[in-house]
């Protein structure tokens, strides 16, 4: 008999849909659940063989022969409610800034973003720890990701930036978070098909992942709803691809991945790396 797979999955809302079935549609993967960053360093140790990692590690990884799976990634075309950078002042005033250490994409756009668009690098970055509220930062500013950055802090941070927003106001272009990323020497079979179908039954149950999970989180069905269904795209097309390639080039700039990263797919097939 075949091993297992072991596949590295986020309990987040918005990385549901896309193993919610996954158990029943392959009976070859052993699901380990973790934080992004957390499943990022194991993938890199060898102790997943794939996982949905944060897009910048997988740039910070590529060379050790990390390749994507083509057509699935957690993205945004717009506002997505839950990657945000949270400020006691205006953004071009921030010297100290702690960020969330669930999520090193998360991070990153955030210092590319103030660069960019504010000329700002602060002179301190400090994290914030998973589990450890917002409120209890003294930071400037905080970048918050996940379900706790959809709950309402209150009027502690008059500054609240959607970073995916940010993004596309900077450059036209989705932001791509994560992506399915496997280790080298992997066979993976007909697992890709087996996401990428994941995915589609995933986004077909969203009421029923947003009636479950959304008030849990205090959010209601609605809200879970429209933020699966209308904030975030699980697509990896052309305008996801354009944005993560622009997203690689400017992380270079910045010092926070290698410069001259390819974007290396498991068995590209060119209507499913550039469908829609």
């Amino acid at each position: 008999m075949a091993r297992r797979l072991r596949l590295g999955i986020v309990r987040y809302l918005n990385a549901r849909p896309l193993w919610h079935r996954l158990s029943e549609a392959s009976g070859r993967v052993a699901l380990v659940v973790d934080y992004p960053s957390r499943l990022a360093d194991q993938l890199h140790a060898g102790q997943l063989d794939v996982a949905l990692i944060p897009s910048v590690e997988y740039l910070r990884g590529a060379r050790g022969g990390l390749r994507i799976v083509p057509g699935v990634s957690i993205a945004a075309r717009g506002s997505v409610r839950s990657v945000k950078l949270l400020s006691r002042v205006e953004p071009r005033r921030i010297t100290r800034l702690a960020l969330d250490e669930g999520s090193r994409t998360s991070q990153a756009l955030a210092r590319i973003w103030l660069a960019e668009r504010h000329d700002v690098r602060p002179e301190r970055i400090e994290p914030l720890p998973v589990g450890v509220s917002p409120l209890e930062s003294t930071a400037d500013a905080v970048v918050v990701i996940g379900d706790r950055a959809m709950r309402p802090l209150g009027t502690d941070f008059p500054w609240e930036i959607d970073l995916a927003e940010a993004w596309l106001d900077l450059t036209g272009l989705p932001f791509v978070f994560a992506l399915w990323v496997a280790r080298p020497g992997v066979e993976l079979g007909d697992l890709p098909d087996t996401l990428r179908a994941c995915r589609d039954a995933g986004l077909r149950d969203a009421w029923s992942l947003a009636l479950t999970h959304g008030p849990p989180l205090g959010l209601s069905p609605q809200y879970a709803y429209a933020y699966l269904t209308r904030s975030l795209s699980y697509d990896l097309g052309p305008p996801e691809l354009a944005g993560l390639r622009l997203f690689a080039r400017l992380a270079a700039r910045h010092g926070l991945a290698p410069q001259g990263v390819d974007i290396v797919f498991i068995d590209p097939e060119p209507d499913l790396a550039t469908r829609r």
